[in-house]
Formats: C-alpha cells, structure tokens, sequence
C-alpha cells in the first residue's frame, strides 16, 4: 500500500549513487544499477542477446514466438509492445506530440523526430564501410551498399529483371500494366516516369535549359540540341546572294529571301496586317484571341509569344545572350546591345538645343535639360536636399543608410562610391618589399609575409579544442568554431539562408545579382568564385597539377583524378536504377539514364 501511494504523491526515495536517477521502488533502482555495472542477467534461449530485466527479456521473446497481445481498436493491425501500439494510435488521432524546435514540423514518434532533426545538423552518422560515403538513415546506407555488392532483391515477377530499389521496380511494373500516374496538368497526357512529365511541361512553360555553346539556340531536350549540333558541323551550301547569310535548306533560303524582297504571302482575316511567314501569323492571331499559351514557371505571367517568355525567363535566370565583339560586356535584350556599341562608334543622334552637346541616349538629354532649367526633382526624404538625377540622390542616401556596396577585391574594406574605391586602390599599388622566397607573391608588410609562409611550410598554429583540426590563421579558426556551435550570424536578405562565414555570404548573394567579379584575363569569360577561376586558368596554361600514382595520366581537377583512379580499381559506383549498368564515370550514366527517358517518351508521345 506505501509504495502504491507513491504513484500519487510522486515520491521515490530510492537513489542512484552514480546518476541523478530516483525511484519509488527498490526494485527499479536494483535493475537500473545493472545500467551502471552492464550485467545483463536474462538471456533468451533462442539467440545471444541478454537483458538488464526480465520484463525486457520476455518482450524480447515475442519477436521469436510472433505474439503480438495489443490490439488495436480502429484497425486490424496488432503489437507486442504496449508503447509501439500507443505510438500507432497517434496515426488515427492525429496527434503529434514531438516539436522540431527549429522548424514547425511535428511528429508522433521521437525516434522520427530524431532523423528529422539531422536534415538540420547535417548530421549523418551512418557511414559506407567501402567508399567515403554517409547517410543520414540506417536504410539509405543499407540501399547504398547494394551498390557494392550488386544486390538486387526486388524482381519482376513478368520478367527476368531485378532491381535494387523496391521504387525502381514499381516504375518498372507500368511498362507491364501500361499505367501512366503523372498527369499533366495544362493537357490529357499521361505518363509512366515523373522525369518525362518534367520534359513535357516544358512544352507549355517555353523552358529550354540545354544551350548551344556556338549560337543562341536553346533547347527542352538534350537530344534535339545533339541534332541542332549537326548544323554547325554539315555544310551550308544555300548563299543568299544579297547578304552573306548562308543555309542548310532551300526552304530557309527561300523564307530568308523574303526579308529582302518584302513579300508578305500570310494575311490576317481579322485586320490588314500581312506576314512573310506562316509561323508569324499564327504568333499574330493571338493578339486577337487574347490567348497566352506560353507561361512563365517562376511567376504568374504568361505570354503570347515564345520570344517574349524566352526573353522574360532572363530576368529570372540573369542570362545575357548579347554580347558586345568589342569589349566583355553582355546585355539581355538587342537594343540594350544596339546602344552601347555607341559608346564604342561616338555615335550622338541625340542634341541639346541650348548648347552643343549631343547625347547617345535620349533619357541622357532630358537630364542634361535640367542644367538649364535648374530642375532638380530628386529628393531626399531625409533631409531637405535635392538633385537633378536619381543615382545622385541614391549615392547620397547612402550617407543615411550606411550602406558601402563598393568592395576592395584585395582586403575587407567598403565604400559608398566607386571613386573612393579608386582611391584606394593605389594604397595597394604601393612597394612591396617583403617577397616570400619560395614564390612570387610580395608583401607591404612583414606580417602578412609571415602568414603566408605557413602556406609553404604546413604550420598550423591555431588549434580547435573540440576536434583535430588545425589552422594557419587565428580569424580561419574563429571560423571553423561555429560549425561546432552551429552558430550562423551572416543571414541573407534576399532569402532565408544563414552562414557561418561571412565570405560564404558574400558568394551566395552573387547567385541574387548574378555579379561574377572574377574575370579571365586571356578570355571573356567570368566567374563568382576565384577558386572556379583558378581552375579555369588551367585550361589556359594547360597546368595539371592532380598525377595519377598508377600510371602517366595527369588531371586538371581532383574530381577528375577520382573518377580516372576507377578505371585502374575496376570501380563503377555509379548504377543505373532502371537496368542493371554501372559506370565509373556519372557523366557516363546521365547520358545512359537519357536512353531510358527517351525511349519511354517517344514510346508515349
């Protein structure tokens, strides 16, 4: 009866020794303790596990005997454990009791929510045994290692196919049943794989992500821009013998010719306008039907015409398809292009009639009006100052703001103008005395010449107290802490992304201005990182630092050097889950997985 009273008042005066740990009965103490000393007394006859109780024990034992005593009330589903059946009843109820404290997931199980909270942690403590490689999930690693050992459990039982993935031999199932689960949505068609419904869609979104690399061409498929490939291999043998155009088809010398001539064979039914081509009509009708078949997929606008969405997805993507022949810049539409080549030809159609200034931009002379009317319609609506342009109104609100968007690419410092950038600039320019005696690289001061030594000499003063690693610099270490804190102070303003460094903020937010301040000096081509730079330069100085130890073979990248080392270890990590090939090289499976989707979408189309 006392220790009955216990459930009620709370009261366990039975204390561990050597934990913190209460309890109401002698007895629980007496197994707990078995925690402490690892004696595990109870052993099951049927295999060699043991157990601290013997209520553990005879648990245990159920899943030998498939007794399953606890039932549940909603359902036809029964448990061997009283706790496992409590957890199922949250599937009728709906209750989560388990709260991410970092998102507003919930969970009815803590064991979920504990994989759950590793998408946050990045944690991933199941690791491959064969390969570098670790999961997050005790059933991806053991999918992953079937990819060593060539495992494939799960067969068709209308073929001699198997398959590693229990998902892959479902998709399979549809090319026996002819089922077609993905709709689309804007027509009726059906089909069998998610990845051609991906490819169809862009049918109606105008997407084209495979470019040509030798003109402007886009494509929805990397198969028609392989065939649109041939064109600039075979020869073109139709001249136009009033311009320097050349063709591969009569037929498109002939449409050519008409720009020429000024034939216009396709009238309009509904207005007196008239079109050299048929396509062009068509595009034209829309404008009276009001239809709008091509829509933008990462916003709600939608166009009549391919051209204009083509030309609209670039301020999503920050494309520039025009390019100047004369310096590096690009632009994303012809007549932004048309104008600036007038800063290269002088070209000043626009003129002052109060003075003799002439202006390449009409915008430029309505600004220059205002010298002499005094205008200054820019305000600030800070103070009562004005101006007569809108970017000198912007430069000075930084004064307010304390904004500083102009960087120094050779130390931290910032400013709110260009010309103050300038400026210091030469402080850079000026002698460098200290020279590192290993390579090139010169210092202005002895200290900066001092750290960089340790990039020669491997010294890595700067120690972590929670891991092994090493740093050469006090501010990397500084760094590195906060992957054990997981302290992430940098946030961008564009979106919700943090980062522990700022540096690592300052490269994600190029992927939101599309700036690449990182120029090639032997070709026009740019780049976020200086790190994707450097190895770009290689492609230039032809440098291959990465030798392979087996045999001459040097490489550019390491990522390259990894992939060739296969091809001496036999290795082929990378498996087609639709057939059982297997490639050293992903590249060489994407272009495999292509034959697959093809064949399924020419078999559906």
């Amino acid at each position: 009866m006392i220790v009955h009273m216990r459930t009620h008042s709370g009261e366990k005066p039975h204390r561990c020794n050597q934990c913190t740990k209460r309890f109401s009965q002698s007895s629980a103490l007496k197994s707990h303790m078995r925690n402490h000393t690892d004696r595990k007394p109870y052993k099951c006859d049927q295999c060699r596990k043991r157990f601290t109780r013997k209520c553990h024990l005879k648990i245990h034992m159920r899943t030998h005997t498939g007794e399953k005593p606890y039932k549940c009330d909603q359902c036809t589903k029964r448990f061997s454990q009283r706790s496992t059946l409590k957890a199922h009843m949250r599937t009728h109820s709906g209750e989560k009791p388990y709260k991410c404290d970092q998102c507003t997931k919930r969970f009815g199980r803590k064991c979920i929510l504990k994989k759950h909270m590793r998408t946050h942690s990045g944690e991933k403590p199941y690791r491959c045994d064969q390969c570098t490689m670790r999961f997050q999930r005790k059933c991806d690693l053991e999918i992953h290692l079937r990819t060593h050992s060539g495992e494939k459990p799960y067969k068709c039982d209308q073929c001699t196919k198997g398959f590693s993935l229990k998902g892959t031999l479902n998709i399979h199932m549809r090319t026996h049943s002819g089922e077609k689960p993905y709709k689309c949505d804007q027509c009726t068609k059906g089909f069998s794989m998610k990845c051609v419904l991906k490819i169809h869609l862009r049918t109606h979104s105008g997407e084209k992500p495979y470019r040509c690399d030798q003109c402007t061409m886009r494509f929805s498929q990397n198969g028609h821009l392989k065939r649109h490939m041939r064109t600039h291999s075979v020869e073109k043998s139709y001249k136009c013998d009033q311009c320097t155009m050349r063709f591969s088809q009569s037929s498109a010398l002939k449409s050519h010719m008409r720009t020429h001539t000024g034939e216009k064979p396709y009238k309009c039914d509904q207005c007196t306008k008239r079109f050299s081509q048929r396509s062009a009509l068509k595009v034209h009708m829309r404008t009276h039907s009001g239809e709008k078949p091509y829509k933008c997929d990462q916003c709600t606008k939608r166009f009549g015409r391919k051209c204009i969405l083509k030309k609209h997805m670039r301020t999503h993507s920050g494309e520039k398809p025009y390019r100047c022949d004369q310096c590096t810049k690009r632009f994303q539409r012809k007549c932004d292009l048309e104008i600036h080549l007038r800063t290269h030809s002088g070209e000043k159609p626009y003129k002052c009639d109060q003075c003799t200034k002439g202006f390449s931009l009409k915008g430029t002379l309505n600004i220059h009006m205002r010298t002499h009317s005094g205008e200054k319609p820019y305000r600030c609506d800070q103070c009562t100052k004005g101006f007569s342009m809108k970017c000198v109104l912007k430069i000075h609100l930084r004064t307010h703001s304390g904004e500083k968007p102009y960087r120094c690419d050779q130390c931290t410092m910032r400013f709110s103008q260009k010309g103050h950038l300038k400026r210091h600039m030469r402080t850079h320019s000026v002698e460098k005395s200290y020279k590192c005696d290993q390579c090139t690289m010169r210092f202005s001061q002895n200290g900066h010449l001092k750290t960089h030594m340790r990039t020669h000499t491997g010294k890595k003063p700067y120690r972590c107290d929670q891991c092994t690693k090493r740093f050469s610099q006090s501010s990397a270490l500084k760094s590195h802490m906060r992957n054990h804190t997981d302290r992430k102070p940098y946030k961008c303003d564009q979106c919700t992304k943090r980062f522990s460094q700022r540096g690592n903020l300052k490269t994600h937010m190029m992927t939101h201005s599309g700036e690449k301040p990182y120029r090639c000096d032997q070709c026009t081509k740019r780049f976020s990182q200086r790190g994707t730079l450097k190895t770009h330069m290689m492609t230039h100085s032809g440098e291959k630092p990465y030798k392979c130890d087996q045999c001459t073979k040097r490489f550019q990248r390491k990522c390259d050097l990894k992939i060739h080392l296969r091809t001496h270890s036999g290795e082929k990590p990378c498996v087609c889950l639709q057939c059982n090939a297997s490639y050293s090289d992903p590249s060489n499976l994407r272009v495999h997985m292509l034959k697959h989707t093809l064949r399924r979408g020419s078999g559906t189309l």
